[in-house]
């Protein structure tokens, strides 16, 4: 069994790996991927400004690339402790972390970064926390839980509240 247990730095995302950790702490058969989801790219990253000249626009396209890859590194050093906080708690309930997997994602839309890594891992169950939306949010569908929902097709998809 494959599963993709998406975190962040919330305590619903906590009693998730609990859950999981408590579930199937001892189970020799199951891969875990703890996944979590960095901020967006700044849009001053996403393209460079261009040229006619097809040395200096070559350059440009490396020097972009370049500050990408510096940010998403930059990124993933201030967030590791949220995965490394999910690795030890699964680690306290048994699991053999040889069969536990850390990925990021960077999207500014939660939901599909999530499910492009479950179709992309071979995942069979996505577990996610229900975060606290307001009324609104609620109403018209709003919270990435609702969109993974909606959107997941092929997936068992465990909510833990």
């Amino acid at each position: 069994m494959r599963i993709l247990l998406a975190v962040d730095e919330s305590e619903n995302s906590y009693r998730v790996v609990q859950y999981v950790g408590s579930l199937l702490g001892r189970t020799l058969d199951v891969v875990v991927t703890l996944f979590h989801v960095l901020k967006p790219i700044p849009r001053g990253l996403l393209e460079h400004g261009g040229s006619e000249n097809p040395v200096a626009e070559a350059q440009l396209s490396v020097q972009l690339r370049d500050d990408q890859e510096a940010w998403i590194r930059k990124e993933r050093e201030s967030e590791c402790h949220v995965l490394m906080q999910a690795c030890e708690a699964l680690a306290q309930f048994g699991f053999d972390m040889s069969h536990v997997a850390v990925k990021y994602g960077h999207d500014d839309n939660i939901a599909r970064s999530i499910l492009e890594e479950a179709r992309s891992g071979q995942h069979e169950t996505i577990v996610v926390g229900r975060q606290g939306i307001s009324r609104i949010k609620q109403i018209f569908g709003g919270g990435t839980t609702d969109h993974i929902l909606r959107d997941a097709k092929g997936f068992a998809i465990w909510v833990v509240e």
